[in-house]
């Protein structure tokens, strides 16, 4: 067959939760079949990194789409012209968005519905574009995968899709993501919080994230616990510094202890995730939450909400908490720093809870849905 992929989001140094899906599941899936040939979709130049064998065919599809009227053109006009040019059998894209002016059968990720639900944290124009896009999107799909079965039924209940034409894919975490030696932790904590434990956060700073309530119940903490030396380390760039968000900032008494590391290499991050004490993630909204599977693999303790599909991730393995109420951030931050006893317990239970993800799983699952769709619409045509 011939597959033609979109790999708009496959930016070297820029991997976020979308783009590291495509990378991961599109480099097992390909290397697993060379049977196929893929071409793969870029708006803008390539790493050569990105061509993951000789079947991978690279592909430069002008515009560069970063804006929702370039988001049109791009996948209005541009992909149904190359999907027409290079014969394609089937459109995989990862990133929910495809094309409606085309009847190339389509597999499509949606990762969640966010905007559905928090249309206020996302900017005007985006906002009104996946509005009105989305549902058709999901609907023109000949097969939706997404990551978790929070976000399945949000699909389904958000537009009326069939539950049927859904399949769960979970995410996995990076294989970098290990235990970190005793001296590594201290050579970390040296460099980034001048010797002292600390909580990180990892993610786009915007107001989804809740980090107006995580500075606040940090602030509490460290106010209830004087003589503690705990630090916040919040790795990740400003997407959305919302005025909540400086706000909460700006009133701390203790945001000196609030390092900003700004986006760090892969290997480093590791480093930091698994020298802290725990990672903090009360976020108010997850399709998934791939930070909470690292901390796993990291064999760090975890606390995040228990809204959306934390929870499914999560298990039995992290501190849940009410993303919405101090108090209850602040109670689990207090466990972590002063209840020894229950943090190996967690480690250990997350531990157990990682083996449930991992990208080899996802890319599997992922390629067993292209397959099922190939199948329905291979009967349809007959």
């Amino acid at each position: 067959m011939r597959i033609a992929i979109n790999t708009r989001l496959l930016l070297k140094n820029r991997l976020e939760g979308i783009g590291w899906f495509t990378y991961e599941t599109l480099k097992r899936i390909t290397q697993n079949h060379p049977e196929h040939e893929f071409f793969f979709i870029f708006d803008r130049a390539y790493n050569p990194d990105f061509v993951f064998g000789k079947n991978v065919t690279p592909i430069v599809a002008w515009p560069p789409a970063r804006h929702p009227l370039l988001f049109v053109y791009w996948f209005e006009i541009t992909i149904p012209h190359i999907l027409r040019k290079i014969k394609a059998d089937a459109f995989i894209s990862p990133d929910a968005y495809l094309s409606l002016r085309t009847k190339t059968p389509t597999l499509l990720v949606i990762h969640d519905l966010n905007f559905e639900h928090y249309p206020e944290y996302i900017p005007q124009p985006a906002r009104f574009h996946y509005k009105w896009f989305t549902p058709k999107f999901a609907h023109r799909a000949d097969r939706i995968a997404t990551v978790s079965q929070y976000s399945k039924s949000d699909i389904v209940e958000q537009y009326d899709v069939s539950p049927q034409k859904i399949d769960v894919v979970y995410n996995g975490a990076n294989s970098l993501y290990q235990p970190i030696e005793e001296q590594v932790k201290i050579r970390i904590k040296e460099q980034f919080t001048q010797g002292h434990d600390y909580f990180i956060f990892i993610g786009a700073l915007n107001p989804r994230k809740n980090l107006a309530n995580l500075f606040t119940a940090f602030n509490a903490f460290k106010t209830k616990n004087q003589s503690s030396g705990m630090k916040l380390l919040v790795v990740g760039e400003k997407m959305y510094w919302s005025d909540d968000i400086k706000a909460s900032y700006e009133k701390m008494d203790h945001k000196s202890d609030v390092i900003f590391t700004g986006r760090l290499e892969p290997e480093t991050l590791v480093k930091v995730m698994g020298s802290a004490s725990a990672l903090t993630y009360p976020s108010v909204f997850e399709g998934f939450g791939i930070p909470i599977i690292e901390a796993f693999s990291a064999e760090i303790p975890v606390i995040t909400s228990n809204t959306t599909a934390m929870p499914e991730v999560a298990g039995e393995a992290a501190l849940l908490v009410d993303p919405m109420d101090i108090d209850s951030i602040v109670e689990a931050m207090e466990k972590i720093a002063f209840d020894k006893a229950l943090v190996q317990q967690l480690i250990q239970k997350g531990i157990k809870q990682r083996t449930h993800f991992s990208w080899d799983i996802t890319a599997l699952n992922l390629w067993n849905t292209f397959e099922k769709m190939m199948k329905i619409n291979t009967i349809s045509v007959d």
